[in-house]
């Protein structure tokens, strides 16, 4: 697939779809999103990436490697976990749509939703990992670089 064709399907994926949830499944981020059709849409980040609001980063990759405040028996409880916790629940009340997404060079990838929340990804890999996937359950898959996914 050739890669303007892959950011206009990444565009039409997103756009327009409601951010319900961010969490994680071990070092890869998770951000749930409904499409506007009820469509249950994913976008799975394995490079760095944060949630911004503002000038404030609200939720951040590095936060993983972090262990949670008492938590130093369990090294899978992370700071990343507390503000993805503290964050879904003002996500459940602000209910931010993704107005636009860009993608940048070398596969960056930005979501800009309503309440002044952004979502950024940034590749920093020189191999030809998969970086993020942008997914609709049961549906079509895209992801960087284009063709890994």
């Amino acid at each position: 697939m050739d890669a303007d064709r892959q950011v206009g399907n990444v565009r039409r994926l997103l756009t327009g779809a409601e951010i319900r949830s961010v969490g994680r499944a071990a070092d890869m981020g998770v951000l749930e999103l409904t499409g506007p059709h009820g469509e249950l849409l994913g976008l799975h980040v394995q490079c760095p990436f944060r949630i911004v609001h503002g000038d404030q980063v609200l939720l951040g990759s590095r936060d993983m490697g972090y262990v949670r405040d008492g938590a130093e028996d369990d090294a899978f409880a992370t700071l990343y976990d507390d503000r993805a916790a503290l964050l879904n629940r003002v996500l459940d009340g602000a209910r931010p749509t993704v107005e636009t997404v860009h993608e940048g060079a070398a596969g960056a990838l930005t979501l800009e939703a309503t309440s002044g929340l952004r979502v950024e990804v940034f590749p920093d890999r020189s191999g030809g990992e998969e970086s993020w996937r942008a997914l609709a359950r049961g549906g079509p898959h895209y992801g960087y670089p284009p063709g890994v996914v």
